[in-house]
């Protein structure tokens, strides 16, 4: 479920977020995002166009 949160927030956006502009938006804690992020990384879903921001490839 957190996943497709951090997912959803992402392709809202529109454009790169940093970990804890996820956090904000998504309203889970920041440690919870870290590990869903690098999850989501290794399963290549998400991308990062520039140090410490992400966005859906």
């Amino acid at each position: 479920m957190s996943e497709a949160q951090v997912i959803k927030a992402l392709n809202e956006a529109g454009k790169p977020l940093k970990a804890g502009e996820i956090a904000e938006i998504t309203g889970l804690d920041k440690k919870e995002i870290d590990k869903i992020i690098k999850k989501l990384r290794t399963e290549e879903v998400i991308h990062s166009p520039k140090r410490c921001f992400y966005e859906p490839k």
